[in-house]
């Protein structure tokens, strides 16, 4: 199967400019294609995955890739999908986190045969009347105004500056183009206008085609965004997100999206995934675990990978839990010498708000080293917190409890 039928089959496909001639670049690895990540954060996480893991497979197919890290439109801010601004990030905070996701791309891209550039290389030495009169004059106004992308920020009031942003995102594709004859963009389906604003102004500059492919992005059965938990984004940066958590994550997707995460996320072959199209009940636990292994193997190693899934397994079946993630507690946490269950549960994360914590309880939720807690006044001192407690909420949220004097 050649890697465009393979991207349908997959289901990674969302909209293509020119379905024809982009299956023709990408088979016979003639695309030099880039993809942008503007670094908003000191760490990628599971919302770029499946861009990783796209450009991974597009390599193997013999395509170049051109990484862009967005270190000039950072300073300014996608207003795609958003309701609010972004928050204005300084130079130094910027270069910081563009350093963070060259480290964290290693591991799905081969540099030795791949461009890596910083948008900002370019569009921080642009001169403003230049640009308003050598690209601006290639954009309407009013077609801008119908994109997808700004019509959730034009509810609450669109700024000019985030109204700038599809010039420069633009402005980044016929740059590329011109100098590394990149002829293809690939990025998630809310980057659709802003990838169209790209084709058009090659096409007015240069005369010359251009070529743009959105890919599906990750939703959940309720068509939410996946890759958030209860107390925020899942990274790939194991300090930020360890890999026991990051393996937990997976491991508790939803019956209904399991099947649908592997097909999208892991290397496994497409008939491999086909026959498991059938799996119902316990088999579904069975591919929830091949995808939290196969996930966590791509992002920190196969070895991280078989210590998740081990410290997982003992933990379901009421082991120590030695490698479980550790919430440290000082005196701070502490009244009086001790803590008491739902505060604990909140300190932990394992669950939002006191009253969440108390429902839990009072349903029989919480167990602490295996005792089932049913007294929400329960308390542990700090002598027993010293040689740490192993907290769950149900079956498959857990937290090892330490203190630190």
């Amino acid at each position: 199967m050649q890697i465009y039928e393979e991207l349908l089959q997959r289901g990674l496909i969302a909209q293509v400019t020119d379905e024809a001639e982009i299956r023709e670049l990408v088979n016979n690895g003639k695309a030099t294609f880039y993809i942008g990540f503007d670094p908003t954060a000191d760490s990628l996480h599971v919302g770029h995955f499946m861009a990783l893991c796209l450009m991974k497979r597009l390599q193997m197919a013999g395509n170049k890739p051109v990484v862009l890290i967005g270190g000039g439109t950072a300073m300014i801010g996608d207003p795609s999908g958003r309701t609010d601004m972004r928050k204005m990030m300084t130079r130094e905070t910027i270069d910081h986190n563009v350093a963070c996701f060259k480290k964290q791309m290693a591991r799905f891209i081969d540099f030795d045969n791949a461009i890596l550039v910083n948008n900002a290389d370019w569009l921080l030495d642009l001169n403003y009347v230049d640009v308003l009169r050598d690209v601006g004059a290639c954009f309407s106004v009013n077609k801008m105004l119908s994109a997808e992308c700004y019509k959730q920020r034009m509810e609450k009031g669109l700024s000019f500056l985030e109204f700038n942003y599809m010039i420069m995102q633009s402005y980044d594709f016929y740059h590329l183009f011109k100098t590394y004859n990149c002829n293809m963009q690939f990025g998630g389906d809310d980057q659709w206008s802003n990838m169209l604003g790209g084709t058009e102004l090659i096409r007015k500059k240069l005369g010359k085609d251009a070529y743009a492919m959105t890919i599906t992005l990750l939703l959940n059965s309720e068509g939410k965004k996946m890759g958030k938990t209860a107390s925020g984004a899942v990274w790939l940066d194991p300090e930020k997100t360890t890999p026991y958590e990051f393996y937990q994550y997976w491991r508790n997707v939803g019956d209904a999206d399991v099947l649908k995460c592997i097909r999208m996320l892991t290397f496994l072959p497409v008939e491999e995934i086909d026959r498991m199209d059938s799996w119902q009940g316990e088999q579904l636990n069975r591919a929830k675990e091949i995808l939290a292994f196969e996930l966590t193997k791509l992002v920190h190693g196969e070895e991280e990978a078989a210590k998740a899934e081990a410290s997982a397994k003992a933990l379901f079946g009421a082991g120590s839990g030695a490698d479980a993630p550790t919430t440290e507690l000082s005196d701070d946490d502490l009244t009086d010498g001790a803590i008491d269950i739902l505060t604990l549960l909140v300190k932990t994360e394992l669950c939002a708000s006191k009253s969440e914590a108390r429902r839990n309880v009072q349903q029989g939720g919480v167990t602490v080293e295996g005792d089932k807690v049913t007294d929400f006044t329960k308390t542990y001192t700090k002598e027993e917190l010293a040689g740490g407690l192993l907290v769950k909420r149900g079956k498959k949220s857990y937290r090892r409890a330490i203190f630190k004097a």
